[in-house]
């Protein structure tokens, strides 16, 4: 049960702002959303900033989603892992990488390379000179890029650890964790 249920019955303000979320094939709300909309403020903002993360970055959407899931990984939020599998899946992520994601498996240099910047970020709150340069060069990301990746490992972080504080539960038919996966 979640600690924070999700809002079900909308005002106006709460409304214009979740109908431009992403709705469920029934068109509610995700519980993420229905949860945030507490605080329409909040949620306006929220949803402006993952947004441009989603719909409006620089970094390419497979690399994106390989470390928002490590992310969740790490995070143990099993609602973000869900949500992004998803979404990764669509983006070209194979199940064998996102299980090599969540296990420490055998990924491509490059791919092994955000998994290393994401745990330095997500253990330390600092990326080292060498992670950050082997990434930068390796990906041929620009300063643009590197300051999206670093902003979007703390925002999905942030969001990993609301989603596991209010115990918000996983929207119908999302998948969890793989097999094996200990947290």
């Amino acid at each position: 049960m979640p600690r924070i249920p999700p809002v079900t019955q909308y005002g106006d303000e709460q409304w214009e702002i979740l109908s431009k979320t992403l709705l469920d094939d029934d068109g509610r709300p995700l519980n993420v959303f229905a949860t945030l909309a507490h605080h329409p403020r909040l949620l306006s903002r929220f949803n402006a900033l993952g947004g441009l993360f989603l719909a409006k970055g620089t970094l390419p959407a497979r690399e994106r989603e390989l470390v928002i899931l490590r992310v969740a990984v790490r995070a143990r939020s099993a609602y973000e892992f869900g949500q992004h599998t998803v979404i990764a899946r669509r983006t070209g992520l194979t199940p064998d990488e996102i299980t090599a994601v969540v296990h420490n498996g055998t990924l491509t240099a490059g791919d092994a390379l955000l998994v290393r910047f994401t745990d330095e970020l997500f253990d330390r709150d600092v990326v080292s000179d060498a992670t950050w340069d082997d990434v930068a060069q390796q990906h041929r990301y620009d300063t643009q890029q590197m300051i999206e990746l670093t902003l979007l490992v703390g925002f999905y972080r942030m969001l990993a650890g609301f989603l596991n504080s209010a115990e918000v539960e996983s929207d119908a038919g999302m998948p969890g964790f793989p097999v094996g996966y200990q947290g």
